[in-house]
């Protein structure tokens, strides 16, 4: 999961800006520092958005063009996302998703959502896919 900063000088400072969602901007004295912060205000805004609801923009792999740069999203965050993404989009409540999911408790699921469990069973995996057939582990990558 890749995301596009565009990135335009200013004076003695770098800035970039995240195309697909027009408002999350970092900025540093050199590029190395510049890519660091990128990647550190991607993962924080995917990983600690404001309520459960809330839907990110997703990559858009058709933005190209000078000063663009992917940004990766660290794994277990876009897979996080994904599984958040996948149960808004069938109207699911978190309950919901971990009754049908044969989970016993519903922060079981929330762990699945926030990133905590970083790697999944494959059976877990098997079972997410089965609730959402949109949902595509290839796509955290």
């Amino acid at each position: 999961m890749k995301y596009h900063f565009k990135i335009r000088k200013q004076g003695k400072w770098l800035w970039a800006e995240c195309m697909e969602s027009g408002g999350w901007v970092t900025q540093a004295e050199n590029r190395e520092a510049l890519e660091k912060n990128m990647r550190e205000v991607l993962n924080a805004v995917l990983d600690e958005y404001p309520d459960s609801n809330w839907i990110p923009p997703l990559p858009n792999p058709a933005i190209k063009g000078r000063n663009i740069v992917e940004v990766p999203v660290e794994p277990k965050i876009a897979l996080a996302t994904l599984v958040r993404l996948s149960r808004l989009r069938s109207k699911l409540t978190q309950k919901q998703a971990a009754t049908m999911l044969g989970m016993k408790h519903v922060f079981q699921y929330q762990k699945l959502e926030s990133g905590k469990t970083a790697n999944p069973e494959l059976g877990t995996l098997v079972k997410l896919k089965a609730l959402y057939p949109e949902f595509s582990v290839d796509a955290a990558l």
